[in-house]
């Protein structure tokens, strides 16, 4: 479900789009996280996005992306692991608080629930993600926790 008269439309990703997706996680990465991570974290999170196995799944559509498209720039992105675990969400810094995460995050819970049957989402969410998540009505599971340099809160989402 998209925002009434919003500028971007929500729809799965396209083969192609990987790369930009990932640049668009790197580069909000950097310019609003990175500062709450250690040099390991930020290794482990660029080592993550460029690793070529989760390229793989997403072709085979074990792991799955929903992009946010105004007109042909992709201005957000959400990927979520079988079982219905978000593993990225990330908006372009012009985009943010206007909705498009929100949309994101409804389209995806739309398709679990309606296509898999997932009602429950989970996410380890950044410190900079987790009141964002909350607004949504995720709930803590957890305490923060560090793995890897990559600092979270394990959260879940009941539909």
């Amino acid at each position: 479900m998209e925002r009434k008269n919003a500028p971007w439309k929500i729809r799965p990703a396209y083969r192609e789009e990987w790369q930009d997706a990932m640049a668009l996680a790197w580069k909000t990465f950097l310019k609003f996280e990175a500062d709450d991570y250690t040099a390991e974290g930020i290794k482990s999170f660029q080592d993550f996005i460029t690793d070529n196995s989760l390229y793989r799944m997403f072709l085979a559509g074990g792991y799955e992306m929903v992009v946010a498209m105004d007109g042909s720039v992709m201005v957000g992105m959400i990927t979520v692991r079988s079982g219905g675990h978000i593993s990225l969400l990330f908006v372009d810094e012009k985009y943010h608080r206007k909705g498009v995460g929100r949309s994101l995050m409804q389209y995806l819970c739309n398709y679990l629930l309606t296509e898999t049957g997932v009602s429950r989402v989970t996410v380890n969410a950044s410190p900079y993600g987790v009141a964002f998540y909350h607004k949504l009505g995720f709930r803590d599971t957890g305490l923060e926790m560090q793995q890897s340099g990559i600092r979270f809160t394990p959260m879940e989402f009941l539909m």
